[in-house]
C-alpha cells in the first residue's frame, strides 16, 4: 500500500492517500484511491487533491563550497607511461615494450616517447 500526502476534499483533513490494489482473482485490475482519515474514495488520479510541497530549506550556498583544487598544471602529467608510445595494455598486465617489463600507468622514465593520436575511423575504412 503506497501513501502520499493530500488535503481531503471530503473531510478537509491534512492526511494521506491510500492506494489499494483491486484484484480479479490473481489479476490486478486497478487501484482504489481513498482518504486515510475518512475513507472517501476518489474516482481517478486527477481528482486527488495532492498537498503542494513547500520548498526545502537551503542550508548551504555556493559561498560554502571549497575552492576547486587543480592537481596538475597544464601537461605536467603528460610524461606518464600511460601516454607513452611504448606502453602496451592487455586485460592481464600493463607492459613497457622498450624496457621489457611490467609497468603501471602512472610510472615515468627518462626515455618517454609521446604516443601519437590514432584515427581509428580512418584505419577501418
Amino acid at each position: 500500500m503506497k501513501t502520499v500526502e493530500i488535503i481531503c476534499r471530503n473531510c478537509g483533513a491534512d492526511t494521506l492517500l491510500q492506494r489499494e490494489a483491486i484484484y480479479d482473482e490473481f489479476t490486478k485490475t486497478g487501484e482504489k484511491l481513498c482518504c486515510a482519515a475518512c475513507g472517501f474514495e476518489y474516482a481517478t488520479e486527477e481528482e486527488v487533491p495532492y498537498k503542494k510541497k513547500s520548498a526545502e530549506p537551503v542550508i548551504f550556498t555556493e559561498a560554502d563550497r571549497s575552492a576547486k583544487v587543480e592537481v596538475f598544471d597544464g601537461d605536467e602529467n603528460a610524461a606518464l607511461c600511460r601516454y607513452c608510445a611504448n606502453y602496451l595494455v592487455n586485460p592481464f598486465t600493463q607492459f613497457c615494450s622498450l624496457h621489457k617489463k611490467e609497468v603501471q600507468a602512472t610510472d615515468t622514465c627518462g626515455q618517454f616517447e609521446k604516443a601519437e593520436e590514432k584515427e581509428i575511423a580512418d584505419d577501418l575504412l
